[in-house]
């Protein structure tokens, strides 16, 4: 299977040059690393060429990397089921930077790409409905990030008086985020059974 693979990703790279910066295999895995200039382009070859012919996506998601300059890495999962293959493909992107969406060439990208901008904000040109999908329309900010605080900013209760949802900040009744990481034995004022054995051995 390794050297099926290594073969597959040698043909890649020879017939797409324009999209592929390298590739290598791990783990009986085919892993490409794509530029996002023609994404579209190379989905739609892996898709049709007799070689590869990856009809089935299987994932569609993204990493969010903080320190890189590229801050967003796009990840794509196929799968062939005439040669039995899967490939990943990986894209970094910038903050700024807007991805092709590839829903002409596989359909079931729509909720993917939805998922992908709803919990990073990252935008796709071409897609033919980009709206929030696991949060709700007025929500602020995008949970996946890491820089997205645990707590969120908003809270949404029923409010009997006014008879519909209400969004309100943050409070938090304790400090959320102090962990002094203390055992709760620590600082107990009580012998546990057998540690008067322990104290008589010394």
């Amino acid at each position: 299977m390794s050297e099926e693979l290594q073969e597959l990703g040698a043909l890649i790279e020879l017939k797409r040059p324009d999209c592929v910066l390298g590739w290598s295999v791990a783990f009986d895995e085919l892993t490409v690393e794509v530029a996002p200039a023609n994404i579209v382009g190379l989905i739609e070859f892996l898709k049709a060429d007799s070689a590869c012919k990856f009809s089935t996506l299987v994932d569609l998601t993204a990493v969010d990397y903080p320190e890189r300059h590229k801050r967003f890495e796009m990840v794509y999962h196929f799968l062939s089921m005439y040669q039995n293959h899967r490939i990943r493909l990986k894209m970094a992107v910038r903050e700024d930077e807007i991805v092709q969406s590839i829903t002409s060439v596989h359909k079931a990208a729509n909720w993917f790409e939805r998922e992908v901008f709803d919990m990073f904000g990252i935008l796709f040109s071409g897609h033919p409905d980009l709206r929030r999908l696991l949060t709700d329309y007025g929500f602020r900010g995008h949970p996946l990030r890491k820089d997205f605080p645990t707590t969120g900013y908003v809270e949404l209760r029923y409010d009997e008086a006014q008879k519909r949802v209400v969004y309100e900040p943050v409070k938090l009744v304790q400090e959320y985020r102090q962990f002094d990481f203390m055992s709760p034995w620590e600082g107990a004022q009580y012998i546990l059974p057998g540690d008067e054995k322990s104290e008589g051995a010394k």
